[in-house]
């Protein structure tokens, strides 16, 4: 009788062991599978980051030219749809580009990796429901508070990045929380989350040391919401001029016009820095053209503002022409500044380009009539 009940007993056992270890093997294997899968994704989205990104957030998001991503403040009240919409329709006007190229499932691998920053901290996840706040309230809140660092109608603080040499307001500038891309990507809930929190190291406190109540909070993000329809004037492929460079033909020598757009310059408060032939230091002395010739000036109070606005602008500041004689013929060239900057998507500093174009243009013009 026990020889038999024993017998039973290990046949049930072989029984439950033949059908429950095959799925906890793939079970074990499925979540095997799935962090190799996520491990993948992260090197993915390391390598666009180091692309796409980092040239403005820095290598691990420390920040730069962009707002700093791996604030502990930032990924606990960040979701991943935010981020994800950020990455997609990035923020006309401003100085982030869109990146619609990339794919689904790249945007999810920078998220991947953004995230590995910090693992500990879970992703978020906030209802799309709409907050109803009172927006006159609101609009005084956000007047008296808000605005010191954000601006009018949110449009955001002025100039780019977290730290440079030059003076700023603000160790970080604020985003535009107006920015109908913003809007877009975060929800109430978000926002509302985000007042309340604050951002630990940045100038944003939270609500209750601000002195507001979450009836306070409620009725700013309602505001915000309001701004929702917000023209913003994106300046992506928008240039008077279609031409990358600006050249003119002069009825000078070469250093007749040289000493011309010396004049020209000083005339538009430009201050002479040096001149050299365009082979200077890829030849010897002796084999350097007489034909060839770059020429460097600049407006150190423009460029001190304009780089207030976006370092970027350093790619064509300070003033450089060139000159060049071929045949008979002597050549004034320099770079079109309101078409480059037209790919900055940066919407202040478009009115600083054209700014520039319209002297360079004046200069060369006048210095080979």
């Amino acid at each position: 009788m026990f020889h038999c009940l024993f017998s039973w007993v290990c046949i049930k056992a072989l029984l439950f062991c033949m059908c429950i270890l095959p799925f906890a093997l793939t079970f074990t294997l499925t979540m095997a599978q799935a962090k190799d899968i996520k491990s993948e994704s992260i090197l993915s989205g390391q390598v666009l980051f180091q692309k796409k990104c980092a040239v403005c957030h820095g290598n691990e998001g420390a920040g730069g030219v962009g707002v700093p991503l791996n604030l502990n403040d930032f990924l606990s009240t960040t979701s991943d749809y935010y981020l994800y919409q950020t990455i997609k329709m990035g923020r006309p006007g401003r100085i982030m580009p869109d990146f619609a190229v990339l794919s689904e499932e790249q945007i999810q691998s920078i998220i991947h990796y953004i995230r590995s920053w910090k693992p500990e901290i879970k992703a978020p996840v906030y209802s799309r429901e709409r907050i109803a706040g009172d927006v006159s309230k609101g609009q005084a809140v956000y007047e008296s508070i808000c605005i010191n660092c954000h601006r009018e109608k949110a449009m955001g603080g002025k100039g780019t990045g977290v730290t440079f040499s030059r003076p700023r307001d603000a160790e970080l500038i604020a985003p535009a929380a107006g920015n109908p891309a913003f809007l877009a990507a975060a929800s109430d809930q978000m926002i509302k989350k985000i007042i309340m929190t604050g951002r630990e190291s940045t100038p944003m406190l939270p609500a209750k040391s601000m002195g507001l109540k979450e009836v306070d909070v409620d009725n700013v993000v309602s505001y915000l919401r309001s701004l929702e329809n917000n023209t913003v004037n994106n300046p992506s492929n928008e240039s008077k001029s279609d031409e990358a460079v600006l050249m003119f033909e002069s009825s000078y020598s070469v250093e007749e016009t040289i000493e011309n757009i010396k004049q020209a310059a000083l005339g538009y408060n430009f201050r002479y820095i040096r001149e050299q032939t365009l082979n200077q230091g890829f030849v010897d002395k002796a084999e350097e053209s007489n034909a060839e010739y770059l020429i460097y000036f600049c407006n150190f109070t423009f460029l001190n503002q304009a780089l207030s606005i976006d370092p970027r602008i350093g790619m064509f500041l300070p003033f450089r022409a060139t000159i060049v004689k071929k045949g008979d013929t002597v050549l004034v060239m320099t770079v079109n500044p309101d078409y480059l900057c037209s790919m900055f998507n940066n919407d202040e500093l478009k009115q600083s380009c054209e700014f520039m174009s319209e002297k360079y243009e004046a200069m060369l013009e006048e210095s080979t009539l």
